[in-house]
């Protein structure tokens, strides 16, 4: 994120000039049940550069408290997700580290009259809870006292009790005008095994308990988080007051992002996943953060992304073309160039010399100054696009007809002498002609060639695989929609296989991204081996994000 001042950052400045802290410190606390996806890059963006601003630290902390939900599967791919992307943490904690001293708090708020084992079900504590224009009643068990309330606990910390038979729940006001100040639950019974801790433990603190205990028993001094979280503010600060912490953490809350054509959900996700709609949690069509870098996607266009939305509090929608736009720019500065037929159509070129070839000079990037050239094969034989030839060619086509001669990218000027059918009548090969005066791409006569197209040497090329990815939902809220499932884009991924491609690409590893000229941006998929190279789409060259 650049160095720019925001609404988060001046409150910041305002708590360091009142000496309220004397240093910045803030965490990233993803839960690690599941994949981290596009709308955790703004969340990662802000904590990690606004301790680097204030030259603070920023701790990457796993919240763990749910242990039914959580894997170590999740825990490992959100630290790489963090690390492409650029960002480093200065320390990694997870709230089970802090299960000692949360449990020790629920003791406290007990012993101070703020906390009663309730045994109400989930359907009747929120039954009791009320509405936005009724206030809720209290439990017939709120009134417990202390030390009864202090055996029920202990008991339940010790085993006695079924799992969702008793809660804690913190004794604040039955009538406040906030719900998440009704009495919330911070304690629940549950008997399950949990990643870090096994079974020593069979209650487990709920989150917004566990949360800015967490905090300030770390040391975060501005808890950064969505505005989801805003309403549980008072709550939060209600936590650190009643359990007599000091110094405090502040939670400040931004606007998430949310973002067109994305659906984030982790339940609808898994959905996805689980039924085999979609090749695993990276599959290029997903939200998630490696399944954009899967796609093709570099780190630097997902931050310059996030730098671009901005640190805003009121709720926005974001077009997915400003991502596909800092995709392409980015892209477009840093991809080598290279040719690729996607639906290859032969040519013979009948004047060119039996049996011999010669190597042509190509940009790498002209947009890279220092990028230089590379050379590439031509020879009698090549392969050119089937669309790149038209024997009734349509109004204002500038392709290859019997009566237009084209430009060989790079190489020589061409015409069609004559078309070989198949018994279907489909052309399988053109001869043609070329122009040895021509090369590199103009002619010593000056005359005109109005089209100029791609090519790949027949004798010297690779047969390749490339998936052309869209979007994957119809609409442009799936997230919104219970019938997900039913909006789905028969067409979000089509799969070419018998691509030809250059042959230097031979010595591209997976994650390398290239421009194939006129066709788009392709990056190497994962499960490409030395005898089927893959390629994914990663960005059409066309933009349809408007600048202003």
């Amino acid at each position: 994120m650049e160095n720019t001042s925001n609404f988060i950052h001046e409150e910041i400045d305002k708590d360091l000039e009142a000496k309220i802290y004397d240093k910045v410190q803030t965490r990233f606390p993803p839960e690690p049940n599941g994949y981290l996806h596009i709308g955790h890059v703004k969340a990662i963006n802000i904590d990690f550069s606004t301790a680097e601003k204030y030259k603070g630290t920023c701790n990457l902390r796993l919240d763990d408290t749910n242990p039914t939900k959580e894997d170590t599967e999740y825990v490992d791919a959100i630290m790489e997700d963090i690390k492409w992307l650029g960002f480093n943490w200065d320390n990694v904690y997870y709230a089970s580290d802090y299960f000692p001293v949360i449990h020790e708090c629920a003791i406290k708020l007990i012993n101070k009259g703020l906390a009663y084992v309730d045994d109400l079900t989930a359907d009747e504590i929120r039954e009791y809870r009320g509405t936005l224009t009724e206030p809720g009643k209290e439990s017939p068990y709120r009134n417990r006292s202390v030390e009864e309330n202090l055996d029920l606990f202990t008991r339940m910390t010790n085993g006695e009790f079924e799992t969702g038979s008793k809660v804690l729940r913190a004794k604040i006001d039955m009538a406040s005008g906030n719900l998440n100040m009704r009495d919330p639950v911070i304690y629940r019974v549950l008997h399950a095994s949990h990643h870090r801790t096994g079974d020593k433990w069979c209650v487990y603190p709920m989150y917004d308990f566990a949360h800015p205990i967490s905090d300030t028993a770390e040391g975060v001094t501005h808890s950064l988080c969505s505005l989801e979280f805003e309403d549980h503010r008072p709550l939060y600060d209600w936590v650190l007051k009643a359990c007599d912490f000091e110094v405090p953490s502040r939670q400040i809350e931004f606007a998430r992002l949310n973002l067109t054509n994305t659906l984030t959900s982790k339940r609808k996700c898994l959905k996805l996943v689980k039924d085999g709609i979609v090749d695993g949690w990276d599959d290029p069509r997903m939200s998630t953060i490696c399944g954009m870098r899967r796609k093709g996607y570099p780190a630097a266009a997902l931050l310059d992304f996030a730098d671009r939305i901005g640190v805003a509090k009121a709720f926005s929608v974001v077009d997915y073309a400003l991502l596909e736009h800092c995709v392409r720019e980015n892209l477009n500065l840093n991809a080598p160039r290279a040719m690729a037929v996607f639906n290859p159509l032969k040519v013979t070129i009948e004047n060119y010399p039996d049996g011999e070839s010669e190597l042509i000079k190509v940009d790498i990037n002209p947009n890279d100054e220092n990028a230089g050239q590379k050379e590439v094969s031509f020879s009698k034989h090549l392969y050119i696009e089937d669309t790149d030839f038209m024997e009734v060619p349509v109004k204002g086509y500038k392709r290859l007809t019997y009566d237009n001669e084209v430009r060989l990218k790079g190489a020589y000027f061409i015409k069609v002498k004559e078309a070989i059918k198949d018994e279907n009548g489909k052309v399988v090969e053109l001869i043609c002609t070329y122009d040895p005066a021509s090369k590199g791409g103009n002619s010593p006569d000056g005359r005109k060639v109005k089209g100029t197209i791609q090519w790949v040497d027949a004798s010297n090329c690779l047969n390749a695989q490339v998936n052309m990815y869209d979007k994957l939902f119809l609409t442009s809220n799936p997230g919104d929609l219970e019938d997900y499932l039913e909006n789905l884009n028969p067409d979000s991924l089509v799969i070419l296989k018998d691509c030809k491609i250059d042959a230097d690409l031979a010595s591209a590893k997976v994650g390398d991204s290239f421009q194939f000229m006129r066709n788009g941006y392709f990056t190497v998929d994962k499960n490409s081996t030395e005898d089927n190279i893959i390629f994914n789409l990663t960005a059409t060259l066309k933009d349809s994000y408007k600048i202003g």
